[in-house]
């Protein structure tokens, strides 16, 4: 063992398991300090210990990991990994590890911080309460994301998560404040053909020239899944909080990062719980979800859209299930609604926003929005209803009433949930929309919307007074 200035060399090196080093006779090691490793052919990598205990600490190595042996030196340095942060990293692509992947110089930022950050005190947070506009009605009508909320989207493999993710990216604003909102978009696990899609559909549309993006491939490192999302979170909180930015987080694809987490959990040995994932994943994931929010006294934000991928569709596997206790609510994708061809293929019957009535009404969107997106979900349930008795009795065993909540159905999912990939509806066309697909019921069924508001927005009453108004 040798002192250097940085800190101390082992060469105790007891055990290699992949991408963890098990080094033996150290002291005082902590848990996220900065290791720096160096192989006997003179190559050098860098690593964090993930565990200490005793005289033993278990080192996590990133990169590649092809030479390890139990021959290489161990620098102990006493930091813990840490970032350059500025303003200048919008417009910036960098991988999981924070490299520069647009063939620009490594960023220099005002300061450097610590990427496992801890979450936001409770006592210190500010209610969400401000809209923000995704230019996708279904999530904008409905579902309504508040700026500071946590709203993830629950997806199955083969649907367009990846699609919306970056429509979303796209036209995501807060209606006023145009000037002062950025995406943080980070993708974790991501194959080389979505690698390429993030990268030319940011920089085709002009989306990267408000954006920082970090993107993760599958044959990247393991570890640099685990470290990506709280780059982008740093990245976040400093635009946000030290900036008074208003940022929006997409993290996708989170069941990949659970998986990274789960193979380092197994070379460490340790024993598994639910699908064989840790059984600290819940506490795993609060500290990347609860990162988001408003602070009291501060002007930015940091709003967190997680997207994961639900295996066979299941609500409750480990990891949507447990982001569902962390998060304000859930949007989700169904595969049926994809099948006819409906895109975005959001199921509004389960999904839920349950910050939504705080962040809508008047002085927010408009006033009837509250009061017609009630309406809009009562009326597709009861044509849900519907359409699961014309399966078994025909349409023409119908009623009269089921046959008018049959029609609104079909309609409300052409028109109102479908939208183009490139359409940015503002919230008053949402709106309009809405009330178009209502006005196929008769006035009596608008039970949850009041006179002076069908008086008002309903299309019969508006298109009288236009004429009345043009004579």
């Amino acid at each position: 063992m040798a002192t250097e200035k940085m800190g101390l060399i082992y060469r105790t090196v007891r055990e290699v398991r992949g991408p963890l080093l098990v080094v033996e006779g150290v002291k005082g090691a902590k848990y996220n300090e900065l290791v720096e490793i160096t192989l006997p052919d003179g190559r050098e990598m860098l690593g964090t210990v993930l565990d200490s205990q005793e005289n033993l600490a278990i080192v996590q190595v990133f990169g590649r990991t092809e030479g390890l042996e139990l021959g290489a030196n161990i620098r102990f340095t006493g930091e813990v990994i840490k970032i350059p942060v500025s303003d200048d990293v919008i417009g910036r692509v960098f991988s999981g590890s924070f490299k520069p992947l647009d063939h620009q110089p490594p960023p220099v930022g005002d300061e450097e911080r610590e990427i496992f950050f801890s979450v936001i005190n409770p006592a210190a947070r500010d209610p969400p309460s401000e809209f923000i506009q995704t230019g996708v009605s279904a999530i904008d009508g409905m579902n309504s994301l508040v700026r500071g909320q946590k709203l993830p989207l629950f997806s199955e493999s083969g649907l367009p998560h990846n699609v919306l993710a970056a429509q979303i990216a796209r036209q995501a604003t807060i209606p006023g404040k145009e000037e002062d909102f950025a995406i943080v978009f980070c993708a974790m696990g991501i194959k080389h053909e979505e690698f390429a899609y993030f990268r030319e559909e940011f920089e085709r549309t002009g989306a990267l020239n408000r954006s920082v993006m970090i993107l993760n491939l599958a044959d990247d490192p393991v570890i640099e899944r685990i470290i990506a999302p709280r780059i982008a979170l740093t990245i976040a909180e400093y635009l946000a909080f030290d900036l008074d930015m208003h940022i929006l987080v997409i993290l996708t694809d989170m069941i990949n990062y659970a998986e990274a987490l789960r193979q380092i959990s197994i070379a460490r040995e340790e024993v598994p719980a639910r699908k064989g994932y840790p059984g600290y994943l819940y506490t795993d994931l609060a500290t990347i979800y609860e990162r988001a929010g408003k602070i009291k006294g501060k002007k930015g934000s940091v709003t967190l859209m997680p997207i994961l991928t639900m295996p066979g569709g299941d609500m409750t596997h480990p990891v949507p299930d447990l982001t569902g206790y962390i998060t304000e609510g859930q949007i989700i994708l169904d595969r049926e609604l994809y099948a006819r061809g409906i895109y975005p293929p959001i199921n509004v019957l389960p999904s839920l926003s349950r910050l939504m009535k705080d962040g809508i009404g008047p002085g927010k969107t408009r006033e009837d929005h509250p009061s017609v997106a009630g309406q809009l979900y009562a009326a597709y349930a009861e044509g849900e209803k519907a359409r699961g008795l014309a399966r078994i009795v025909g349409e023409i065993g119908l009623s009269e009433r089921e046959r008018k909540y049959l029609k609104f159905a079909d309609e409300f999912e052409k028109k109102f949930i479908n939208q183009g990939v490139y359409e940015n509806r503002s919230i008053e066309e949402t709106l309009e929309i809405a009330w178009e697909v209502l006005s196929i019921l008769p006035e009596d069924e608008l039970a949850r919307i009041s006179e002076e508001y069908i008086r008002k927005y309903h299309p019969k009453y508006r298109k009288t007074k236009e004429l009345t108004e043009a004579e």
